[in-house]
């Protein structure tokens, strides 16, 4: 299985800018820049790779852990898992990702939190994109709510 995504981008880093969109269609022309990505605090100007990052991270591991509450035998009525992906200056120069921040509050019927805790953090740990984040630090914050 592939998934695919196609960036397009015009001009120099600091002035230009630059589409992206993905094979599903969920993204389309979706327009990104340089200020989006490393000047706006707020996040309101645009998207940007690391926020598209951290909502993949987010979905994967509230999906794995879903599977394995339900194997289980809690399935779960509701997680709401969030993703943090800090940007940092690099030394020598540019940018680098050094840290993915999970936070879940979860609705779980009948588990008790040892139960809770131990199967978000084999989530954490087993979901592809924390895999593929592997040279960076992940944590989670896991409760129930």
């Amino acid at each position: 299985m592939d998934r695919q995504a196609t960036a397009i981008w015009k001009g120099a880093l600091t002035d230009g800018s630059g589409t992206l969109e993905t094979q599903s269609g969920a993204l389309n022309d979706l327009p990104y820049n340089f200020k989006a990505r490393f000047q706006d605090e707020s996040g309101t100007s645009g998207t940007n790779p690391e926020e598209l990052l951290a909502a993949a991270h987010a979905g994967c591991f509230a999906m794995q852990l879903s599977h394995f509450l339900a194997e289980n035998g809690t399935p779960a009525e509701n997680l709401e898992a969030k993703a943090k992906v800090t940007v940092n200056p690099a030394a020598g120069g540019g940018f680098e990702i050094t840290k993915s921040a999970l936070t879940l509050v979860g609705t779980v019927p009948g588990i008790d939190d040892a139960t809770f805790q131990k199967l978000a953090g084999q989530a954490k740990a087993s979901c592809p994109l924390s895999k593929a984040l592997g040279a960076i630090e992940v944590t989670l914050d896991a409760k129930l709510g």
